[in-house]
C-alpha cells in the first residue's frame, strides 16, 4: 500500500534551502529567502519547536531571525551553534532558549499588590497530553562571518562540523576545500580539492574528509594529501566514466557496531536524457573506501541525502519534488512519494533518535523532515515494521518441512 501524503509540517514566508534538528532539544531549524534580490521575499532563519499534540507531531514558530540581504543556502549544527552558509561566507550563530518567568502565584500577588498575573509573550501546544504553557524564547548571537569562496560566482555549497565540534570544513564554487578551527574560526587548511564545484563534504574517521565533486571525482583526504579516489563504478562495466557524477556523500553509523563507520555516496547523470537513465547508491566501507554495495535508486535525480542517527535509514530528496526513505543495510526503498513538493527538494533531515526525538516519533520507526523551493517543511513518517522473532521463524521452517513430509508420504506411499 502506497503511503500517505506527507502532513504539512510548516510553511515559510520565502524558499526554504536547508533544514536540521537538534539533537537534545524538540527543536527544528530551517533557513532560505529571496537573497540580495529586490523582490520583496525576505531572508531568514526560523526556529520552530517539535511536539506531539493529539497523536501528531506539529511545529509552531518560536522565533524568526532576519538575515538581512543573505539568503541561507547551507546549514551545520553543532549543539546551540549554526554554521549558515550565506553567499560566498559562512556565519556563525549561537542561539540560546530562554524559558519564560514563572507567573507570580496568587498568595505573592496579594501580598506585593500586584493586580494581575504576568500576561504571557505566548503559547505553544504541550506535549503529548495537551497541556498548554508558557512558550520559550529563542535568542540568537552572531559570532563571526568568514569568507569562503572566491570564485566570480561565489557561493558556499558545503559545510559541516566534526563529530566533537572542533572543526568546520566548507566548499564551494572554487573548488577549495578550507578546514577552520572552531570557536576562533582560524582557517588551518585550504587547497583546492576539485576542479569546478564542490557539492558535498563528509567529515570521517582519522582525520578524513572525502568531498564529491562536479568533475566526476569523489576523494578521501588526509589533511592536503589525496589518500584516494572512489570509483564506484569499476564493477559495472557498462557505465562510462563520464556519465555520472557524485551529487551527494555522508559517513553513518552501522547498526549494532559501536565505533563503525559507512560512506554512503550518491551518483547522479551528468547529462539529461530523454529517457533518463537511474541514478545510484553506493555504500563503502569506511576505512577502506572499498565499494560493497551499489544499487540504482530511480530515474528522478537525486538533490540531497540524510542518514538516521543508527544508521539504518537513508533519506533522499529530488529535483522533482519526491521523497524516498531507503534501508541502509540493503539499499532497498522502503518508502516514496512521488512529487511531495511541488518542486526540487533542497534537503531533508531524520528525527534524532535521542530521547526528545523518541518521544516525537509517536511509536513510528522514524520520521523525515523535507524542505523544499515550494517554501513548505513536510513530515514523512515511517511505520514501525513488524517482524517475527527468531524462534517463531525457526519453529514456522520446521513446521513447513514436517507438512512436506507427510504430503510426500501421502502422495507416494512408502515413501519413507
Amino acid at each position: 500500500m502506497a503511503p500517505r501524503r506527507p502532513a504539512e509540517l510548516y510553511r515559510a514566508p520565502f524558499p526554504l534551502y536547508t533544514v536540521r534538528l537538534h539533537p537534545r532539544r524538540p527543536l527544528a531549524i530551517t533557513a532560505g529567502g529571496g537573497g540580495a534580490a529586490k523582490t520583496g521575499i525576505r531572508n531568514g532563519v526560523h526556529f520552530l519547536q517539535l511536539e506531539q499534540i493529539g497523536g501528531r507531531l506539529s511545529a509552531s514558530l518560536l522565533h524568526c531571525h532576519d538575515t538581512e540581504t543573505r539568503a541561507t543556502m547551507t546549514m551545520a549544527l553543532a549543539g546551540d551553534v549554526i554554521a549558515a552558509g550565506q553567499d560566498n561566507s559562512c556565519h556563525i550563530l549561537r542561539f540560546s532558549l530562554q524559558e519564560p518567568e514563572a507567573p507570580v502565584p496568587a498568595a505573592c500577588r496579594a501580598g506585593s499588590g500586584e493586580r494581575g498575573a504576568r500576561r504571557r509573550r505566548g503559547a505553544s501546544g504541550g506535549a503529548a497530553g495537551g497541556a498548554q504553557g508558557p512558550a520559550r524564547e529563542v535568542r540568537v548571537e552572531s559570532l563571526q562571518r568568514v569568507r569562503t569562496d572566491f570564485s566570480p560566482d561565489a557561493l558556499q555549497k558545503a559545510v559541516r562540523f566534526s563529530a566533537d565540534g572542533a572543526l568546520l570544513a566548507t566548499g564551494g564554487a572554487d573548488g577549495f576545500l578550507r578546514l577552520w578551527e572552531f570557536p576562533s574560526m582560524k582557517k588551518t587548511l585550504e587547497f583546492r580539492a576539485h576542479n569546478g564545484e564542490i557539492e558535498d563534504i563528509a567529515l570521517g574517521p582519522d582525520n578524513k574528509v572525502v568531498t564529491a565533486g562536479r568533475d566526476f571525482q569523489c576523494c578521501v583526504w588526509q589533511q592536503d594529501q589525496l589518500v584516494t579516489g572512489l570509483r564506484w563504478h569499476e564493477n559495472l562495466p557498462g557505465i562510462p566514466d563520464k556519465a555520472y557524477r557524485y551529487q551527494a556523500c555522508r559517513f553513518g553509523a552501522v547498526e549494532g557496531s559501536a565505533g563503525a563507520l559507512r560512506l554512503y555516496t550518491v551518483q547522479v547523470p551528468h547529462k539529461r536524457e530523454r529517457r533518463p537513465p537511474p541514478c545510484y547508491l553506493t555504500k563503502w566501507d569506511g576505512k577502506s573506501f572499498l565499494p560493497l554495495l551499489t544499487r540504482p535508486c530511480g530515474s528522478e535525480v537525486v538533490s540531497c541525502l540524510s542518514i538516521s542517527d543508527s544508521g539504518t535509514f537513508l533519506g533522499l530528496g529530488t529535483v522533482t519534488g519526491s521523497v524516498a526513505i531507503h534501508i541502509a543495510f540493503s539499499l532497498q526503498r522502503l518508502y516514496y512519494v512521488k512529487e511531495a513538493h511541488g518542486i526540487v527538494v533542497t534537503d531533508v533531515a531524520f528525527v534524532p533518535e535521542s530521547r526528545p526525538g523518541r518521544e516525537l516519533l509517536g511509536g513510528h520507526e522514524a520520521a523525515l523532515l523535507s524542505v523544499a523551493v515550494d517554501s513548505r517543511c513536510k513530515l514523512h513518517l515511517l511505520p514501525t515494521r513488524r517482524s517475527l522473532p527468531v524462534w517463531l521463524l525457526l519453529l514456522l521452517c520446521a513446521g513447513l518441512i514436517v507438512a512436506t513430509i507427510l504430503l510426500l508420504q501421502l502422495a507416494f506411499p512408502g515413501f519413507l
